[in-house]
């Protein structure tokens, strides 16, 4: 009866081995180390390639929901300023001359 030795995936550039986060992932490594994938989010966004060409952007759930949030308004904008109640006075205005226009 022979032994069969139990073969283990060959890893490369393991986020844990180098100490820092992996970002471009090929398609079939990825769904290898999925978990890796999901867990590198929290540091940048991962590029999944396949056959060499970018071909998606995993994200992390911050970074998704300041994507998707509703964008201020100017006037809301203006509201949410803390300078809102500052008061200030304009210097006074120098008086015009009004032109005439021939119609």
């Amino acid at each position: 009866m022979t032994m069969v030795k139990e073969r283990k995936p060959k890893v490369v550039n393991v986020p844990a081995q180098t100490g820092r986060k992996k970002a471009d992932w090929q398609l079939q490594e990825a769904k290898a180390m999925f978990s890796e994938v999901i867990k590198a989010t929290a540091a940048k966004p991962q590029i999944i390639t396949v056959r060499g060409k970018e071909t998606a952007v995993i994200i992390s759930i911050v970074d998704y929901k300041k994507l998707v949030r509703p964008r201020q308004t100017f006037f809301e904008f203006i509201q949410d300023s803390p300078l809102r109640d500052l008061e200030f006075e304009l210097p006074p205005r120098l008086p015009e001359e009004i032109r005439e226009i021939n119609l």
